[in-house]
């Protein structure tokens, strides 16, 4: 593979535990790549969003998998470098960021079924090469030839402490025991399914975000990728 070939074929993967601060991170570095960014954990949210709306129980894997299968999903940058999700030509870039559709995002992403309907969307989005993808099996099943990989974290109280934040500069007001709630919640769930658990791949550059901002995180990644090629 020529290095032309290389960069117009470039992924970067970036997993980690919810409130990481991955979004912030990965729309960073994508902007400062001049890649696309690929948000996996808004593809969930989407169709736990879209199962609510359509009446159907989030426990039940078969039917949200035929909600999946049905969604038109893609990205668009906004004029002030934001990354909207456009689902069914309906703009969801705010419907689907609050705590309750977090939560369906976990439950419907433990689904096998959903899983399948979605990995190859995420796939052929990745395909068009120079992506930046986040989640939470990129790394490891999405993308398991990713040009860099990375598993961001930070300790629970960090991470419950700036999704508090996130939330309150929404609008949004909860108590911060509820928010550390919530995200062990879902450090449990997404470690602990049968499909696609929630871990660090093998060849990942771990950061543990704890006392660095995010101008910091994006400067260490951005030096690796460059480094690989990308």
């Amino acid at each position: 593979m020529t290095s032309s070939e290389n960069l117009s074929s470039f992924v970067v993967a970036i997993d980690g535990p919810a409130g990481a601060g991955k979004s912030t991170v990965s729309r960073m570095l994508a902007e400062a790549l001049g890649y696309t960014l690929l948000d996996t954990g808004a593809i969930y949210r989407a169709v736990a969003f879209k199962a609510r709306e359509r009446g159907v129980d989030w426990q039940d894997g078969e039917a949200v998998a035929s909600v999946a299968a049905t969604l038109e999903i893609g990205f668009r940058l906004d004029s002030e470098g934001g990354n909207r999700l456009l689902c069914d030509g309906q703009d969801l870039s705010a419907a689907i960021r609050t705590p309750e559709v977090s939560q369906g995002a976990s439950i419907v992403s433990a689904h096998p079924p959903v899983r399948a309907a979605l990995l190859e969307l995420q796939r052929s989005m990745g395909r068009r090469g120079r992506v930046v993808a986040e989640g939470r099996d990129v790394g490891t099943v999405v993308f398991p030839d990713a040009g860099a990989k990375f598993f961001l974290t930070a300790s629970v109280s960090e991470r419950s402490l700036r999704r508090s934040l996130e939330l309150k500069s929404r609008g949004i007001i909860e108590d911060l025991a509820v928010t550390q709630a919530d995200i062990e919640s879902r450090d449990a769930r997404d470690s602990s399914r049968a499909v696609a658990p929630l871990r660090q791949a093998d060849d990942a550059v771990a950061v543990d975000s704890d006392g660095m901002t995010p101008q910091a995180v994006v400067a260490l990644m951005a030096a690796t990728v460059r480094q690989r090629g990308g």
